[in-house]
């Protein structure tokens, strides 16, 4: 008769903390913990229990104090992503709105696949006290409540219902959140009685864990396949996504490019694969693109699609291709690799390009092909030094980005998301070093902006602490979600903060023109309700919060303003005014699909459709 295991008990809390303070990862050859912290709000429904457990592992799982709870998954989700993955933090909010509040977080990091871990207050499982403060009551169905909601925006979901669940639950999220293929936000409900309810763990469940991130090697025949393909082609062209950098594999994909010959692209999660200046580096592609990208993506005879779930933004709406090319699609993920009907090279980035190359063997793309790529770029880059040229019209985004990116240091970590500033970022900024952009684009959320760049600070204290974060905002999005600056302050994690105020919504009151719609209710002038136009003093406001903060009235002063903010040794914000009419990037935009009124009194509005409507033959219908 075997010995019975040795056991331990704990509540469920404590349980939960005890298990992630003891999970490890290898990085580079390095031990460390998997889980860096969390981030927390506490409330009823997560204070007494959780909080206890928590409190006494803080040595080994620090907890950032949040202002908002949406704002605290932002940051958890920048981190993520800062780790390339290879890591993550928790978020715990209350029971109700505090956990209603990361429903918006949750989606962003599952568009963008970043693991998260969401410990959620519930209500209570015995039901005896019901209706709880914040307790949804659904007649019909009891077990229903706001933590349902993130069924929708979690790749892992789980209720707690008993202590013993923790045992197959935990592991089975960190399962998710670690696989390249399905990795993204994981979400437990914590009924607030079963938080403190007791069970006789195991031990060994408590044991040291190292993990690693799963490799998959790509199918022979699928390579097979894909190199029958690229050897017919004349006009290659490589798309770089943003799984090419999650999978470490930046030099094998500049190796592949170098043996061959073939043009890259990159997409907005990809920037920063290659830097700008590299022979081969073409250019953003798509709707926020670049010419030179652009105008190759349309003559491709054959796509390598690497790491990129192809966003409509990448292509166009699917008008950035000929309608005859192929693709191949290389992702880790069969759901993005087998888009469009590509030939399929399912499995890592790493791997699969290696074995590409490999197979390839003495392959080289026609020169010809490769000096038009690069004679695009070369007309892209004279574009690109004229549009952030200080002084060429009115204060733009992209002369702050340019004056921004001529004085920042190689290794600085740049931070963008909602708004005109990622279009701006992607089509203007020349990555200095590999891996430093966040443009979040693919949930393009405001806020993302202050709190992400308080969770990539973070992550960028413990790996390059001499670098800064900056980050660029506009006003819509300061708005929207600033206490993250406060945060920032209180933690001593110093950002560099742009605030670029083109007063309201300028990016999408120009989709509104551009579509035949009059200004309407996104520019604070333009908008019937405000009828007090009262200016927002952001300096003010910012040292309100614990910043340091200048005003700027013109890109010229900003080289002595930046100088200062690189200086200083806590959270710096600068404030300039930008023309919201003039000063856009207006080449290297592919079509975007958005819906237009088929029917209008507008001649203005019919003239538009009618424009938008006449791209719509160029667009691949899924093939």
């Amino acid at each position: 008769m075997g010995q019975m295991a040795e056991t331990v008990t704990l509540t469920t809390a404590q349980a939960i903390v005890r298990y992630l303070a003891n999970q490890w990862i290898e990085i580079d050859g390095v031990e460390t913990r998997l889980c860096g912290g969390g981030f927390g709000i506490f409330g009823h429904g997560n204070v007494t229990c959780l909080g206890e457990a928590l409190y006494n592992h803080q040595a080994d799982l620090p907890l950032y104090r949040g202002q908002n709870e949406q704002g605290m998954g932002f940051a958890a989700a920048a981190y993520a992503k800062a780790y390339l993955r290879r890591r993550f933090m928790f978020c715990t909010a209350s029971a109700g709105p505090g956990t209603g509040n990361l429903l918006t977080s949750a989606a962003l990091a599952h568009a963008n696949r970043l693991p998260m871990l969401l410990l959620c207050g519930d209500a209570f499982l015995t039901r005896l006290p019901d209706p709880v403060l914040q307790q949804l009551e659904h007649f019909g169905n009891p077990t229903l409540g706001v933590n349902d909601a993130f069924k929708a925006v979690s790749r892992f979901w789980d209720r707690i219902t008993h202590p013993a669940q923790v045992i197959q639950s935990l592991p089975a999220a960190l399962a998710t959140m670690l696989d390249p293929a399905d990795c993204g936000p994981a979400f437990i409900g914590l009924p607030q009685d079963v938080q403190g309810w007791t069970y006789d763990y195991p031990v060994s469940f408590f044991d040291k864990r190292v993990h690693r991130i799963r490799r998959q090697t790509p199918d022979h025949d699928e390579v097979a396949d894909a190199v029958a393909l690229l050897k017919s082609a004349k006009r290659p062209m490589i798309i770089a996504g943003g799984g090419v950098q999650y999978s470490g594999a930046v030099a094998e994909l500049t190796a592949f490019a170098e043996a061959t010959g073939i043009p890259v692209v990159e997409t907005i999660a990809g920037r920063a694969n290659l830097v700008h200046d590299h022979p081969l580096n073409i250019g953003p592609i798509g709707v926020t693109g670049s010419d030179s990208a652009n105008t190759i993506a349309q003559e491709a005879d054959v796509i390598v699609a690497v790491g990129t779930r192809l966003q409509d933004f990448t292509t166009g709406s699917w008008t950035a291709f000929a309608h005859d090319a192929k693709i191949i699609g290389l992702n880790a993920a069969r759901h993005d690799a087998a888009k469009h009907m590509s030939a399929t090279v399912v499995g890592d980035a790493k791997l699969g390009l290696a074995a590409l190359q490999a197979a390839l063997a003495s392959y080289r793309t026609p020169e010809s092909w490769t000096q038009h790529a690069q004679a695009a770029r070369a007309t892209w880059n004279d574009y690109v030094a004229e549009n952030t040229r200080v002084g060429n019209g009115p204060a733009s985004y992209a002369q702050a980005i340019g004056e921004v990116n001529r004085l920042c240091h190689p290794r600085d970590r740049i931070v963008a998301a909602a708004g005109g500033l990622p279009a701006e970022v992607t089509a203007n900024w020349k990555t200095l070093d590999i891996g430093t952009v966040d443009v979040e684009f693919g949930f393009s959320c405001m806020g993302y902006e202050i709190a992400g760049g308080w969770g990539a600070r973070i992550a960028q204290a413990q790996t390059e602490p001499d670098r800064d974060t900056i980050v660029f905002t506009g006003d819509g999005s300061y708005l929207l979600m600033n206490s993250d600056i406060y945060s920032s302050v209180l933690t001593e994690k110093k950002m560099i903060v742009m605030v670029l105020d083109n007063g309201g919504f300028a990016v999408i009151n120009k989709l509104q023109n551009n579509t035949g719609n009059e200004s309407f209710n996104n520019l604070i002038a333009d908008t019937p309700t405000a009828t007090a136009q009262v200016g927002v003093d952001f300096e003010a406001h910012a040292r309100a919060l614990g910043a340091a903060a200048e005003t700027v009235s013109s890109p010229a002063e900003l080289e002595a303003a930046f100088g200062r903010a690189q200086a200083a040794d806590k959270t710096y914000v600068i404030v300039m005014k930008v023309d919201p009419y003039d000063g856009w990037t207006t080449q290297g935009h592919a079509w975007w699909e958005v819906g237009t009124p088929h029917v209008t009194a507008s001649e203005r509005v019919r003239a538009a459709h009618v424009d938008q409507e006449s791209t719509r033959p160029k667009q691949r219908k899924g093939v």
